[in-house]
């Protein structure tokens, strides 16, 4: 790669060979050479160059959610007006694309390694109201889980979670009881934050493992389908039995099946509105996606995914098919792998804040 760079610099422009070797560059690297003069703090924002990042790193990018979803119609946006040419620029004038489309800000926005430090800090005051909420013994937070990862996949999610200790311990079944669901099951976070999990099947096993073995999508008796809308989607209502349900959990959890090709958008966030819209004070109840697959990817598939495409959909493009950002409620997207349950823990740590559990460090 290097040797070829070398052979084509010849016909480049001094900008080109710097922008060149810029796109081998960290983000992290970029952002430390703008620090050094104006010039390389105007070159470094060349909304190029973040757009390219962008195109490559986001489909890579473990988790996503509703703070950090990059505006994706930007990329359809044209860097230049039609009347405009690059050429008209001084190497170093990027400030009329900046305004235009700041791609840096997107990316840094929604880069997982960067994305910590653009969070605003907590108030003084509510520092101060965790602490005094902490001295008091909270309720247990209750999710219902719900989507076709947990009854796609050939690897039930559900079944690695209640046995696998080493990620999240059982602690048993709460009193707590809800009419026609049962109570969930509990777990134990951290070794001291206990929630429970509700798990709520769209059939029962018999006809979820017929469907998974064939491949077929099956009635989903969650929901009642009430029609469709002007633009044709699906309009759901849950099931009578399911209301309870949505009255007295904390939040959701949605097992998406992430593996290629796996999918029905409008269904999906159609049910997903459905369960949201049915909660008490809807829109502050969050939502955590599990982008699931059934294990874990090679490393080869990783990088080339055979045909040059992974062997997941970005969680990016989940957050897109199931019109997360369309939702007043909080949300993320979480990458997770049910064999191994990777990400999980991360997903529940965004949860049982969302819940205003106080974690260790938080």
């Amino acid at each position: 790669m290097i040797e070829s760079m070398f052979l084509i610099m010849p016909s480049l422009s001094k900008v080109d060979i710097q922008f060149l070797i810029m796109t081998f560059l960290s983000p992290a690297s970029i952002c430390s050479l703008g620090a050094t003069s104006r010039y390389w703090r105007a070159m470094v924002r060349d909304p190029l160059l973040w757009r390219y990042f962008l195109l490559r790193d986001m489909p890579n990018w473990p988790s996503i959610d509703h703070v950090s979803m990059p505006q994706l119609e930007l990329l359809d946006t044209p860097l230049i007006d039609e009347d405009e040419s690059l050429d008209d620029r001084e190497e170093w004038d990027f400030k009329g694309t900046e305004l235009k489309v700041d791609y840096m800000s997107e990316y840094l926005k929604g880069c997982p390694s960067s994305r910590q430090q653009w969070l605003p800090s907590r108030p003084a005051y509510e520092v101060v109201t965790s602490f005094l909420q902490s001295l008091v013994p909270a309720a247990e937070p209750r999710y219902a889980m719900f989507g076709p990862g947990m009854e796609q996949l050939d690897v039930s999610l559900v079944t690695r979670l209640m046995y696998a200790p080493d990620v999240l311990p059982v602690s048993g079944t709460p009193q707590r009881q809800i009419h026609g669901i049962g109570s969930g099951i509990s777990y134990i976070f951290n070794n001291q934050h206990k929630f429970n999990i509700l798990t709520l099947y769209s059939t029962n096993k018999a006809e979820r493992e017929k469907a998974r073995v064939q491949q077929q999508t099956i009635s989903n008796k969650l929901f009642t389908c009430e029609g469709t809308d002007d633009s044709g989607c699906p309009i759901y209502s849950p099931a009578p039995q399911v209301q309870p349900v949505c009255q007295a959990v904390d939040g959701f959890i949605y097992v998406a099946n992430a593996e290629p090709g796996r999918g029905d958008g409008k269904s999906e966030a159609a049910q997903i509105r459905a369960m949201l819209s049915s909660a008490e004070v809807s829109a502050t109840r969050p939502l955590l996606v599990l982008s699931c697959i059934s294990r874990e990817e090679s490393e080869q598939a990783r990088v080339t995914g055979g045909n040059g495409a992974r062997c997941r959909t970005p969680c990016v493009d989940i957050a897109k098919r199931l019109g997360l950002p369309q939702l007043a409620n909080p949300w993320m997207v979480q990458d997770t792998v049910a064999e191994s349950l990777s990400g999980l823990l991360d997903g529940v740590s965004w949860l049982l804040r969302c819940s205003r559990v106080k974690l260790s460090g938080s």
